[in-house]
């Protein structure tokens, strides 16, 4: 099973050759995505209604569903992003350094600030702001805490893990 670039309205991605993509993603209008990022198994962009941007050295991992909106507008995704498996990611900015944790839900018109880090399994209700170097967790979530010395170089280093990775890959 191959991955799958899809045209809508006469608009494909807009994909960097250097982007890994993995087996059965779909990626799918108005995206953009560049360098260095990768896209893992399974993953769902759907650009159809409104823009998803995904910058540099970003992973979206396994199952992750992003979308847009179009009466809340487009997914903004930074660079040295961590989108943690299975998250639902909908009509948002996500800064660059967010860490979003596995099975976390992001709302329409919510922002993720710098370094903000959504614990695994957390709503982010709609319109919520994570600020920078926050943690955040819960059903809806809420604050927590700062995040630690040791929490902000796991985020740093997980883009430069990916990107090893996706080169692991990549070769196979």
């Amino acid at each position: 099973m191959q991955y799958s670039i899809i045209p809508y309205n006469n608009i494909l991605p807009n994909i960097h050759k250097s982007v890994y993509i993995a087996q059965g993603a779909r990626i799918i209008g108005d995206a953009i995505i560049e360098q260095n990022s990768s896209i893992w198994f399974n993953v769902v962009i759907r650009a159809d209604v409104s823009k998803v941007n995904i910058g540099q050295a970003t992973n979206i991992q396994d199952g992750t569903v992003i979308h847009a909106s179009r009466y809340n507008g487009p997914t903004i995704i930074g660079s040295n992003v961590t989108v943690g498996h299975n998250a639902t990611i909908h009509a948002v900015i996500l800064k660059d350094y967010a860490f979003i944790g596995m099975n976390s839900v992001i709302m329409d018109k919510a922002i993720v600030r710098e370094f903000g880090f959504v614990a695994a399994g957390a709503l982010i209700a709609p319109g919520k702001i994570v600020g920078s170097y926050q943690l955040w967790a819960g059903i809806p979530a809420k604050y927590i805490r700062d995040i630690t010395t040791s929490e902000i170089e796991m985020i740093q280093n997980s883009s430069s893990h990916y990107i090893e990775l996706a080169q692991k890959y990549k070769s196979i």
